[in-house]
């Protein structure tokens, strides 16, 4: 059987890690299938069971992507010989009847809080326009595979499809690198944000409550995983923490393994509210690490029955101020 590993939108971030994980396992599979990705930028190598397709110009520009996803697409399916197609990008291949298994995990079209077009035009798009792409192709899709719980009720309601055709796979941990936590190297508490510079991350409510502990007098210093460079947004944050002399570090893109060593000896903030499963409350739960989360119910769900961990609501700077202030004067939570 000829089956189609269909995802040109990963380039990075999680559903690079998503696609790298179906990669490593469908290359270690030898079940007479053949498996073709196709994929835009990242650099695969060819096995004897899977062939790479490589198209990094569809990345150009949205028209780029449409023209590729309405034409070529079809085009690869019937040069192939493709069977079936199994798609990691959250929407079905269009113009073919072969039969589809789906990846969702863009959680924006699923998630209570709805976005105004003046407030952010993408994310109204992706609520409004791609969202009813996305539930149209879980319809028409035979199985759809979700990462947590609350994603799979939330795309039922969302669908009204039967429940039996979503399946729940956490993604696979490396945990060949995991670091237990060690506790704080020195004597000011360092709290630890890794995340872009997007707004549903929410650096904004840690700046605002970095303000109310340096009124306080608190000693502390905070690691963000942005350089302050990366978009508009990026350079207020950056901006203001330089006008309110707020501690933060721009320390800008690290390592994972870079990561999971600050894991050890800081405390984990983790203030965003759209996420479908906040890989950071996984990997630092690993570690055994304090954790202030903002209430969320993939935190929720992530963080059930873990004990070193706190949450506060993701607009209520005064609480995840409380919540940090108690970490600094006590070492815990």
């Amino acid at each position: 059987m000829n089956i189609l590993i269909y995802d040109v939108a990963a380039s990075s971030g999680g559903a690079l890690t998503i696609l790298n994980e179906y990669y490593n396992k469908y290359e270690k599979i030898r079940d007479g299938n053949h498996y073709y990705f196709v994929i835009s930028t990242p650099n695969f190598k060819n096995t004897n069971n899977i062939t790479v397709l490589r198209f990094p110009w569809v990345k150009k520009s949205w028209l780029h992507r449409v023209c590729f996803e309405l034409f070529d697409t079809h085009r690869l399916v019937k040069k192939y010989k493709i069977n079936k197609i199994f798609s990691l990008q959250n929407l079905i291949v269009l113009r073919t009847n072969i039969d589809q298994d789906l990846y969702v995990h863009q959680s924006l079209p699923f998630i209570e809080y709805k976005y105004g077009w003046q407030e952010n035009k993408l994310f109204w798009v992706y609520q409004n326009v791609i969202g009813k792409l996305i539930v149209y192709s879980i319809k028409k899709a035979k199985k759809i595979i979700v990462q947590t719980r609350w994603m799979k009720e939330a795309c039922v309601r969302k669908s009204g499809c039967d429940s039996t055709k979503f399946f729940v796979q956490m993604p696979k941990l490396d945990l060949t690198h995991i670091v237990q936590y060690v506790g704080q190297e020195n004597k000011v508490m360092t709290f630890f944000y890794p995340a872009t510079a997007v707004p549903y991350k929410n650096h904004q409510v840690i700046l605002d409550a970095c303000k109310l502990l340096n009124s306080d007098n608190a000693h502390f210093e905070i690691i963000f995983t942005i350089s302050g460079k990366e978009n508009e947004l990026a350079r207020k944050l950056r901006e203001e923490a330089k006008q309110y002399n707020l501690p933060i570090e721009f320390r800008g893109t690290i390592t994972r393994n870079e990561v999971l060593k600050l894991y050890s000896k800081t405390v984990l903030l983790f203030p965003s509210y759209v996420e479908t499963l906040g890989l950071p409350l996984l990997e630092a739960r690993q570690s055994k690490a304090p954790i202030i989360a903002a209430d969320t119910v993939f935190a929720r769900e992530i963080l059930k029955d873990y004990k070193r961990k706190v949450y506060f609501r993701h607009d209520d700077s005064k609480l995840l101020a409380a919540c940090m202030q108690k970490a600094i004067r006590t070492g815990e939570l």
